[in-house]
């Protein structure tokens, strides 16, 4: 199992190749190195739903499984092909708000009193840790 978090490029619609099978692909950007990378996978059979919901241009976590397999074309040549099967993907957080925290965040702990009594004292002393 694999994981690729980048932002999607295109979501192509379902193509049911035989009777028995349909794939989906999509196209997701990775740009955690250097040179982004366009990167296709395929969602097969049931899996195809799940990109309903996602638009081109969102961030997304995408779990899959790398497929390879060879084949013989008519001419005898043999030829090797890899697949990366989509299996889940999930929409990522873009992180804090814009802005840092809010300001309901900051200074939110009440300050200490000056002069407390001795009965507020004896209250923070009955707490078991």
């Amino acid at each position: 199992m694999y994981k690729l978090n980048g932002t999607v490029k295109v979501v192509n619609d379902t193509v049911q190749v035989t009777e028995k099978f349909a794939k989906r692909e999509f196209v997701v950007t990775d740009t955690s190195n250097m040179y982004p990378q366009d990167i296709l996978f395929q969602s097969v059979q049931d899996k195809c739903g799940m990109l309903d919901g996602i638009q081109p241009g969102e961030q997304v976590e995408v779990s899959f499984n790398l497929r390879g397999r060879e084949w013989t074309s008519p001419q005898g040549e043999i030829r090797y092909f890899n697949t990366l099967d989509a299996w889940r993907i999930e929409k990522v957080a873009q992180g804090m708000p814009q802005g840092g925290p809010s300001p309901m965040d900051l200074g939110s702990e009440p300050a200490p009193a000056t002069g407390s009594t001795t009965e507020s004292n004896e209250e923070e002393d009955d707490l078991p840790f």
